[in-house]
């Protein structure tokens, strides 16, 4: 059977909206690319004319655009393949991690080795702001801690907090097929200690209370929600968020200030910015 492949240029901020709409027209796999995103539809269940349409309402929110090819599924796979490279995160004088699809071989030159099958979920490393989150991560020491990963995706974050000595970690997201993806994830590196649900912060119990919390979304969500991501802080507790511009994290740095946070860590790459912050 033939794929088509859907190529979207657009910013990164409406992906995961896209990636779900597209879900909903019968994509059955997402890859992230320095673009925007790639989807795949085997070629029967293409509808040209609801793409559009799904393009057409967002056009006039963001720069959009799309190309359209034919691809037998033995290129398909191929392509697949090649546009998810392993991702490599380091540390100056630290551990590292190497991010790879269960169809690459293993590096023994990395500290933690974490198996990540994205299907239609964001999360592989290969996005700045995972990879800045990754990077925080590494310089932290997460033994006995609990974590909650915000918004999952792929649920790479809280795995790598599990290999990193997590003893618990709780994850949500409010996409049923992230939720199914993470799982998956968390089976394919050994976690079964980690726990996922479909929803929002809502959905946290009040009581529930974490060492590091991890929050790679957006700069809105992220200043709506920090005041409650610290009511689940300990105190001298972490959070580590991403998912918005350089330009943006004085807004966000100072939301964090009127909730007690004080910066500890701040990170950059390729204008994309993390904050660490310590209650």
């Amino acid at each position: 059977m033939n794929y088509t492949e859907l190529q979207l240029t657009l910013d990164p901020d409406f992906a995961d909206i896209l990636t779900a709409e597209l879900a909903e027209l019968g994509f059955e796999s997402f890859t992230e690319t320095d673009e925007g995103i790639n989807a795949y539809i085997p070629e029967p269940d293409f509808d040209a004319d609801a793409v559009a349409e799904i393009v057409s309402r967002y056009a006039p929110q963001t720069a959009i655009s799309y190309t359209i090819t034919s691809l037998e599924k033995t290129n398909w796979n191929a392509q697949w393949e090649q546009n998810y490279q392993p991702i490599e995160v380091r540390t100056e004088a630290g551990p590292s991690v190497r991010v790879r699809a269960s169809f690459h071989e293993p590096d023994a030159a990395f500290t933690y080795d974490l198996v990540i099958n994205p299907k239609m979920s964001f999360g592989t490393g290969h996005h700045e702001t995972t990879h800045m989150m990754m990077q925080h991560q590494l310089g932290l020491d997460h033994t006995d801690k609990a974590i909650l990963d915000v918004g999952s995706g792929t649920g790479i974050l809280a795995i790598l907090g599990l290999k990193l000595g997590a003893t618990d970690a709780l994850a949500f997201d409010i996409e049923e097929w992230a939720v199914e993806n993470a799982i998956e994830n968390a089976a394919l590196n050994d976690c079964p200690q980690l726990r996922v649900f479909q929803g929002t912060i809502a959905g946290v119990a009040a009581d529930e209370r974490f060492e590091i919390i991890l929050a790679n979304i957006n700069r809105n969500v992220l200043l709506a929600e920090i005041p409650t991501y610290v009511n689940h802080l300990k105190p001298g507790g972490l959070l580590l968020v991403s998912g918005f511009y350089e330009t943006d994290a004085p807004d966000i740095q100072a939301k964090a200030e009127e909730v007690g946070l004080v910066r500890v860590g701040y990170l950059t790459r390729n204008q994309w910015a993390s904050i660490g912050f310590r209650k």
